[in-house]
């Protein structure tokens, strides 16, 4: 009796997850999902992880590659499979036949006629000249960066370095362990790591936090804070309340959603450190004894400042999608201002390089809000360019694109 052949277990991992990217959900948390139910070995986790973001990160070369060789509509799984084998063919580099033989295992295994996948991985030559970006998005990074703009778009095909904010005690850890660490920005560290961060002895003492050199900048804007009580707005999973708390402050993160709360606190007792956490709709008007005098609203934005490192949203965001978020901001904003004390600081920060979302909120703010007014930011230690009345981190190296600004309140 002839046996199916089994196929390989790290593109069985990234085609399930790619499979559900392209119905919707986010790479990063199904990816995790996948790898610990499979307990790839940490070679074959790695290829998985390769598979998986390099696909989305090329998607509009190889999706344009494939258009001319597929007619009708094809099932998300099986687009999968043609994707992640393209990618392999085209851009890897992975010899012809094995990319055909082990793409057609998978489809034998349920995830698409291996028929089709035969013929059209094997007919497939060249990537077509097309933008890693879709062209509306493209002018906005023109629009952000003017002359780094192209080397920001080129840096979005590059796999995203690990980050890590580190105490000495995680990076001596993560050394005696094999990791590599290198210099990054002030303790926010680029690291290789020899295995899954969950195991590292830093990450599990707390010595280790995974954060992006321009999402700590944003903690940095506020100044010092040692010692004084600071307010978190739509705080999200608690990150950048843990880096406060780690600079000293008294921390009390707000957001809107309930179910972030428990591993937001998860992760502080991960750290050894405390804060408040409440749910509240800052929409909406507040207790103004919750005011403080240093404020930090890092508000929901579209995203476009991460998609070296969430390259699926490329695949979603469109203009409109930034006209929501811009209303939101704008909402968060004049409800956010009464939280803060006379004479105390407000910075604002989104993970876009949309001026939407950015200067023009800012300058938006400012005209509505005359009680406050510009004030300059201290070393965030990332490069950055003027942007309005903020900046915006440079996105290039691994560094996410983030509009900050700080303004100060009259006293």
């Amino acid at each position: 009796m002839m046996t199916t052949p089994s196929p390989n277990p790290a593109r069985e991992v990234a085609a399930r997850v790619l499979t559900r990217v392209l119905g919707g959900a986010y790479a990063s948390p199904e990816l995790d999902r996948e790898l610990k139910r499979a307990r790839l070995s940490t070679r074959d986790a790695g290829l998985a992880t390769q598979l998986v973001y390099g696909t989305l990160r090329h998607y509009r070369t190889l999706d344009a590659a494939l258009k001319p060789l597929l007619q009708g509509a094809t099932r998300d799984s099986a687009r999968a499979v043609l994707l992640a084998g393209a990618y392999e063919k085209l851009v890897l580099g992975t010899p012809p036949h094995a990319v055909v033989n082990e793409y057609v295992d998978l489809a034998r295994g349920g995830f698409g006629p291996p028929g089709l996948v035969n013929a059209v991985l094997r007919r497939l030559e060249d990537l077509p000249p097309v933008s890693a970006l879709p062209s509306w998005l493209a002018t906005e990074v023109h629009h952000a960066y003017g002359e780094r703009a192209n080397a920001a778009i080129a840096s979005l095909l590059e796999p995203q370095p690990t980050w890590l904010r580190l105490t000495q005690g995680g990076v001596g850890a993560l050394r005696g362990e094999g990791c590599e660490v290198e210099d990054g920005y002030g303790d926010v560290y680029r690291v290789s790591l020899s295995r899954p961060l969950g195991v590292t002895t830093a990450f599990m003492s707390g010595w280790a936090q995974p954060i992006n050199p321009a999402s700590f900048a944003c903690v940095l804007a506020l100044g010092e804070v040692d010692g004084e009580r600071v307010l978190d707005l739509a705080g999200g999973a608690g990150i950048k309340a843990a880096m406060l708390a780690s600079r000293g402050a008294s921390v009390t993160s707000i957001d809107s959603a309930e179910k972030k709360v428990r591993p937001a606190r998860q992760n502080m007792g991960r750290l050894h450190l405390k804060a408040e956490f409440l749910t509240l709709d800052l929409t909406q008007p507040q207790d103004p004894a919750l005011a403080a005098s240093k404020v930090l609203l890092d508000a929901p934005c579209s995203g476009s400042g991460t998609l070296r490192g969430h390259p699926e949203i490329a695949l979603r965001l469109n203009e409109q999608a930034v006209r929501e978020a811009a209303a939101l901001q704008a909402e968060l904003l004049d409800g956010c201002a009464a939280l803060v004390l006379p004479g105390g600081t407000f910075v604002y920060s989104v993970c876009s390089i949309s001026p939407a979302e950015g200067p023009q909120q800012i300058e938006r703010f400012l005209a509505a809000h005359p009680e406050f007014s510009p004030a300059p930011l201290p070393d965030l230690l990332v490069p950055t360019i003027q942007s309005g009345q903020g900046v915006l981190t440079v996105m290039d190296g691994g560094v996410d694109g983030f509009f900050i600004a700080r303004m100060q309140r009259q006293a």
